[in-house]
């Protein structure tokens, strides 16, 4: 049993280059993880430790001790960052890292920079009279749904480690504790302008954006103006992701402006779902009582947090305020035209269209339509319509996906008509097809399933199996078929909870 924090052993595996740490003081607070009875490691990402640069025989060896905070690696820095934000529409002017610390910033062998954080890793300044620890669960859902993310290719933070704590958190039950390890390209928010700005400490917002530009955005440093430029990338980039999250019918949960990172990145696994039958006002957080976050609610919310980011900006966008307004508004008016390009351009990519012609957004709606009102599955209607531009055979398995199989006959129609216009050969449109048309997803039942299997029994097997299936989702895997299968009636998940 490990009782104190060991510091600076020598031969960690961290080659860490810090440089949140040299912000100002009060951009966060000084804090060590606290550290756990008896760690074991449930899971070490090995490709990605080794992606990083990171000494993989030095964490297969003290893994444990590291990510669990009760050995502090040579070169960590560790801290709790400041941030506020909206959350649900209402605005906390100090949130922070209530259980997140930051141990460091490693280069990775491209060049890229990120952060390394321990999620669970015992309380902070900020941690408003919580424990700062998690529980075995959503550590579990968060390391599965971030690399099923990952292999989807969408931007997304990374699992790096999970373990045990040896010791209890309680909830509404007693449960295992556990720490979750993340890589982020940095874990900067939306609520970390927030916070500032809430403060009237324009010098900090400056501070912050410099930071940001310099970190994530060079390029904007040579701009007319770097900081209406920001805005603008940071705009273009969501958009972007949000549309990627529409595509594979993922389903956030909990878009506050504390969720949403100015680097573009997924963050934060908490009650995220994937939608089974099409729904666009499917909601599973249990916390979101009014669909606030639903599934088509998503690029609306996204421009909201994005307005919020711009008006902690207009200060540094232009001196005058009524100008500073207007440019402000141009973007954001922006990003409605930005997000609608991209899901469009993606549908066109799911539905096998090589070239753009007026009608198409048409021919999608159609279909989503037709999925809606007959209880389609989402991702499976999607990879059998990729079968079917391969070969006509599959039809009767495609009409199977509607309740009423007929009922796609003259969606079908019009699509092979679209079709005929296109240049590609059926073979090259199925293949393409196929490498945007997931046939695994993090199927919520099989999620719970993992999780349950681990708390009730101790038993990782389906969370391992889970990850080998999610982690080449294009793949058709025809040893794992029964993982592409949505959830029989009872196996529905209709709820997912924050674990906080």
């Amino acid at each position: 049993m490990t009782s104190a924090l060991q510091k600076n052993r020598p031969g960690a595996a961290f080659p860490f280059d810090n440089s949140y740490v040299g912000l100002p003081p009060h951009f966060f607070a000084a804090q060590a993880p606290t550290a756990v009875a008896e760690p074991w490691l449930i899971k070490l990402n090995e490709a990605l430790a080794a992606e990083l640069g990171l000494d993989v025989e030095a964490l297969r060896r003290d893994g444990a001790a590291i990510f669990s905070g009760n050995l502090l690696p040579e070169g960590a820095e560790p801290l709790a960052m400041a941030y506020a934000g909206h959350q649900f529409g209402g605005f906390s002017p100090q949130l922070g890292d209530g259980r997140a610390i930051l141990l460091g910033e490693v280069v990775d062998r491209s060049g890229k920079r990120y952060d390394i954080q321990l999620k669970g890793a015992g309380p902070t300044p900020f941690s408003r009279r919580g424990d700062g620890r998690a529980a075995i669960g959503p550590v579990l859902r968060e390391y599965i749904i971030s690399e099923a993310m990952f292999a989807l290719g969408i931007p997304a933070t990374r699992a790096l480690a999970a373990v045990t704590t040896g010791e209890p958190v309680y909830r509404e039950e007693v449960l295992p504790g556990a720490v979750f390890t993340r890589v982020a390209a940095s874990h900067i928010r939306v609520g970390t302008f927030q916070y500032f700005a809430a403060r009237g400490d324009t010098d900090g917002v400056r501070a912050l954006a410099d930071y940001v530009i310099d970190r994530h955005y060079p390029a904007l440093k040579e701009a007319e103006n770097p900081y209406l430029a920001l805005f603008e990338a940071v705009c273009e980039r969501q958009a972007a992701l949000i549309a990627r999250w529409l595509h594979v019918g993922f389903i956030h949960g909990v878009m506050n402006t504390d969720n949403m990172t100015v680097s573009g990145e997924t963050i934060d696994f908490g009650p995220c779902a994937f939608m089974d039958a099409y729904d666009p006002a499917t909601v599973f957080s249990s916390i979101d009582q009014h669909g606030r976050y639903a599934y088509a609610n998503q690029p609306g919310i996204g421009q909201w947090n994005l307005a919020r980011l711009g008006e902690t900006l207009l200060p540094l966008i232009d001196a005058e305020p009524d100008s500073a307004v207007d440019k402000a508004n141009v973007v954001i008016k922006s990003y409605g035209e930005r997000f609608q390009a991209h899901w469009l351009a993606g549908m066109r990519e799911k539905i096998g269209l090589a070239r753009e012609e007026d009608s198409d957004l048409d021919l999608v709606q159609a279909l989503l339509s037709l999925m809606q009102a007959q209880g389609a599955d989402f991702t499976l209607t999607f990879r059998r319509l990729s079968d079917l531009a391969g070969d006509d055979a599959a039809e009767p398995e495609f009409a199977a996906s509607f309740r009423e199989p007929d009922a796609c006959g003259a969606w079908l129609t019009q699509w092979r008509e679209r079709l005929s216009r296109d240049p590609q050969t059926a073979s090259e449109r199925a293949i393409a097809m196929r490498g945007v048309n997931p046939a695994f997803i993090p199927r919520n039942h099989r999620v719970e399933q993992a999780i349950k299997a681990a708390v009730e029994d101790g038993d990782f097997s389906l969370f391992e199996a889970l990850l080998s299936v999610l982690s080449k989702p294009y793949d058709d895997q025809p040893g794992f078929a029964a993982y592409r299968e949505p959830p029989k009636p009872n196996e529905r998940v209709l709820a997912t909870f924050c674990g906080t």
